[in-house]
């Protein structure tokens, strides 16, 4: 068995149970967009801060999903960056099975970290090297990280991971354009399968493919997740999909968690009132004769946010709290809001 598995058996089941595999606490990426220094000086403009993410906190169980939802903007794909180390936080920590993952990322332990964590990117066109072939894009984890050397090992290996997400072995010898789309994805996964990993983070692995499609590739992370127990953060702007997916769903704005529940509660009773607004967008097939109610008004910029909640712009239960005090994370009845009209039971 490969050495990424070792530390799934290394202590009690019960203390696996228990402790969450993923937790992140207080989040914050801050990005520095300002003009250059010369330009700023003699265009006496200040230096400009972008808040992608800010304070963001979360915990998912072993084996479970969480999808973090929101229009374009918010955050979520910064959030899944932050997770597998390609942005360091700006404040607040990322503890994977109890170790502080982005302390560990810049040691020569942080190797073996990653095998445990792996991402699947949103385009399948743009994440598959062209000039490859299958059989070297799934191999290349294996021989990284050294998983791997003998030749006739790693192609049984890169096989292996091919049916795993319904593909044929016989495919590894062909490049990426003569796949389709959903073909190209499920070449993704199993790239990202290929270390044995425990936590997946799915940035819109679906949303670039045919709606068919999608139905496919989800239900091949579904079998795979029962099948090897994989934790998955999975990122989506699409509320059907992530109700297919999900086991706790937070709904993230402007950087910000303004919801966080399970996903039976979340849809059946949702309390922020941008929850409410997008839950309200969906089509519903029994709603023939209702007119659906579009998500009003536009994000804000983010370099120039609203003062207090960030959504009060467009929220229609805003009073004057609201645009002066930015409300923090409460737990009411087992949901965790952000919102004065839900702590003031006003909605």
């Amino acid at each position: 068995m490969s050495l990424v598995m070792e530390p799934m058996t290394s202590s009690s089941p019960a203390a696996h149970e228990s402790v969450p595999l993923v937790q992140a606490h207080d989040l914050a990426r801050t990005f520095d967009v300002s003009a250059p220094w010369l330009n700023r000086v003699l265009e006496r403009k200040p230096r400009q801060l972008l808040h992608a993410v800010d304070g963001v906190s979360f915990e998912i169980q072993r084996g479970q999903t969480l999808a973090l939802v929101g229009e374009s903007g918010c955050g979520k794909s910064t959030v899944a960056r932050l997770l597998v180390g390609l942005y360091g936080p700006t404040r607040g920590r990322f503890t994977f099975d109890g170790q502080d993952a982005h302390a560990a990322y810049a040691t020569p332990q942080g190797r073996v970290l990653r095998r445990r964590i792996q991402m699947i990117f949103q385009d399948p066109y743009a994440s598959l090297n062209p000039r490859w072939r299958v059989a070297d894009i799934v191999a290349e984890p294996l021989r990284e990280h050294g998983l791997m050397s003998d030749a006739h090992e790693v192609k049984q290996r890169v096989g292996e991971l091919l049916q795993s997400v319904g593909l044929s072995p016989l495919d590894m010898i062909k490049y990426p354009h003569q796949f389709s789309g959903g073909q190209r994805q499920r070449i993704s996964i199993a790239r990202a399968l290929a270390t044995h990993p425990e936590f997946l983070v799915c940035d819109e692995p679906t949303s670039a493919l045919d709606v068919s499609v999608q139905a496919q590739v989800l239900n091949i992370m579904k079998d795979l997740q029962r099948q090897q127990g994989l934790t998955y953060l999975f990122i989506s702007h699409n509320l059907a999909v992530v109700r297919h997916v999900s086991d706790q769903v937070g709904v993230m704005y402007l950087g910000r968690l303004v919801e966080l529940a399970d996903k039976a509660t979340l849809f059946s009773q949702p309390r922020h009132p941008y929850t409410r607004m997008l839950l309200d967008a969906i089509p519903k097939m029994h709603d023939t004769g209702r007119a659906r109610t579009p998500v009003q008004g536009e994000v804000p910029n983010p370099l120039n946010p609203p003062s207090g909640c960030a959504f009060h712009p467009r929220c229609p239960h805003a009073n004057a709290r609201c645009k002066a005090e930015r409300p923090v994370m409460q737990d009411f009845q087992g949901i965790r809001v952000a919102c004065h009209a839900v702590e003031e039971s006003r909605i």
